[in-house]
């Protein structure tokens, strides 16, 4: 049994680690990170760890290979203070696209950041919608996967179902928005979706499904630059649909994103705060709203320290 339970925040996103620490009922732990005139990071654990059970808390966003550097700082200054357990909670798991060799010649980053992790000291990964499930088996050491969707099906549950359907925006999507459309009780739609480079433009050519006269409503892990959500609305208006609003866990809103999706109209946009949505992005977005995931963080968090299910929050 490992002793008392520490959590700490890394600094990428402050804000969701007080609200987690509040859920759990316990203060943040102590730590200093300074970061020198030469770019080098130290992080000084100000506070005994000894024989602790210890989760450090640390998203994925910009500046995401500073952020990914400081966690890996943190948790070997933990293992070298003696914590008896060290969990790297990554509400978005970095380089998570990254997760499989589809060129020549190119890394696998995803498996490098998991390797990174365990060469650190994380003796165990918590991680929300993994863009691909694959990649949980990359660790060598426990790694559990938190899934937004009852967060979002709560949300959508509080408004009028009767003439809704779910649309993924591709096929490989499909399988998470059967799963979403299920709990909502709801038919569901495919979009057609072809990217041919690296541009982060993709392409929807067809739908798959009826949403004419519906109220649909867009499910995806996350939304990078906005261009898989704009020309899903798109095609959606063309197939007839009344409404089209948006369900997504991981609000990336990188480059031409805000612009994107203010050009696609969108009755609502609906994301959570595994990432911080930066004030002037979230003040320029139309219909936006961002949904807490701190106390199914929380909970999980109670359960891996109690060596309690953390499938049963999935069930």
């Amino acid at each position: 049994m490992f002793g008392d339970m520490k959590v700490f925040s890394g600094s990428s996103h402050p804000e969701l680690a007080a609200g987690i620490a509040a859920h759990i009922g316990m203060p943040l732990g102590k730590l200093k990170m300074t970061r020198f005139s030469n770019e080098n990071m130290k992080v000084k654990i100000e506070e005994n760890v000894r024989e602790s059970d210890v989760f450090v808390i640390q998203t994925s966003c910009p500046p995401v290979s500073d952020n990914l550097l400081e966690l890996l700082i943190t948790i070997d200054a933990l293992k070298f203070a003696s914590a008896a357990r060290i969990t790297a909670v990554l509400p978005y798991f970095p380089y998570a696209r990254s997760d499989k060799k589809d060129e020549a010649r190119i890394s696998i980053t995803a498996r490098l950041v998991a390797d990174l992790l365990e060469t650190a000291g994380a003796d165990r990964v918590l991680t929300m919608t993994l863009h691909a499930p694959q990649i949980l088996g990359f660790f060598r050491k426990p790694a559990d996967q938190l899934l937004a969707t009852p967060i979002l099906t709560r949300h959508f549950k509080g408004r009028d179902l009767s003439n809704a359907v779910v649309v993924a925006t591709d096929a490989g999507a499909a399988k998470f928005a059967g799963h979403f459309a299920k709990r909502l009780g709801t038919p569901m739609a495919i979009i057609d979706k072809r990217r041919s480079d690296d541009s982060e433009k993709a392409k929807s050519v067809a739908l798959i499904g009826d949403v004419d006269g519906k109220d649909a409503i867009i499910y995806d892990d996350e939304i990078a630059t906005g261009g898989s959500i704009s020309e899903a609305a798109a095609i959606l208006r063309k197939f007839g649909a009344k409404t089209v609003r948006v369900g997504v866990t991981h609000p990336v809103f990188s480059g031409p994103a805000v612009e994107r999706l203010n050009e696609a109209n969108l009755d609502e946009l609906v994301v959570t705060d595994s990432i911080p949505v930066p004030k002037e992005k979230a003040s320029a977005l139309k219909n936006l709203k961002v949904l807490s995931t701190s106390a199914m963080f929380g909970d999980a968090i109670l359960r891996i320290h109690g060596g309690r299910s953390i499938s049963e929050m999935l069930e």
